[in-house]
């Protein structure tokens, strides 16, 4: 048995978006970026595996993104659509000007966070469960159910997820066994190929974070190291 699933987050928002926490909010996607990046999609389209499953959260930016990966070349289909791959919940959270979450209170009303209290790479603490919302460690345990799901069917097959940055966070934690504030400091970047596996003797994880190029973009076999890409997700983006 060996179970691939290609795991794609979506497009960038727009603008308008990135200065709050949208969390599970069904935010539009920045058409302009999505235009400028067409020949990213056609070598997303080029790499995945096909015949393959494709399945979407219920937010239109990851169907959006898999609408282009189809313009791009990819097998038309309709996604299945999981509510088990969307991003995670921040309850009443949801739409908060990231500027004001070192003020906000905490859960219980009492007293408001300290700036230093919160995870380095994410807006609140990884064990905190936002009022009406989810923490990262339900989320884990949620994605994980769905990729359990997923692998119910045939033995060898392929399944390729557009979701998001938590939602992929999540997936990898549950593969690996990560804490969720191990998981957390896992950089997802937009339209980005993370691959895990499942065999009969258990997960593993191929591949984070890869940046599919267009042929002829590939940096030369003896280009220095220096000139490698470095990404720092920046605390705006966190909730993409």
């Amino acid at each position: 048995m060996l179970h691939r699933f290609w795991l794609i987050r979506h497009a960038l928002v727009h603008a308008d978006s990135l200065s709050s926490l949208y969390g599970t909010n069904d935010v539009p996607v920045c058409a302009a970026t999505m235009e400028a990046d067409s020949e990213r999609y056609a070598a997303l389209a080029e790499r995945l595996p096909h015949p393959a499953q494709l399945v979407c959260s219920p937010l239109m930016r990851t169907q959006h993104t898999a609408e282009a990966i189809i313009r791009a070349g990819y097998p038309d289909q309709k996604p299945r659509i999981d509510a088990a791959f969307i991003e995670q919940d921040f309850g009443n959270l949801q739409g908060m000007p990231i500027k004001d979450f070192d003020s906000r209170p905490i859960a219980n009303g009492e007293t408001p966070h300290e700036p230093g209290e919160r995870h380095p790479f994410w807006p609140i603490h990884a064990a905190e469960t936002p009022p009406g919302g989810e923490s990262f460690a339900a989320m884990i345990a949620r994605v994980g159910a769905g990729l359990e799901r997923l692998l119910i069917g045939p033995p060898e097959k392929n399944t390729v997820i557009v979701s998001h940055g938590g939602a992929i966070r999540a997936a990898c934690a549950y593969a690996l066994g990560l804490t969720p504030h191990q998981a957390l400091c896992l950089a997802v970047d937009n339209i980005s190929l993370t691959r895990i596996e499942y065999n009969r003797d258990g997960w593993r994880l191929v591949s984070m974070n890869e940046h599919i190029c267009p042929p002829g973009c590939a940096i030369p076999a003896k280009a220095s190291r220096s000139g490698a890409q470095t990404t720092q997700e920046q605390l705006q983006g966190a909730s993409r």
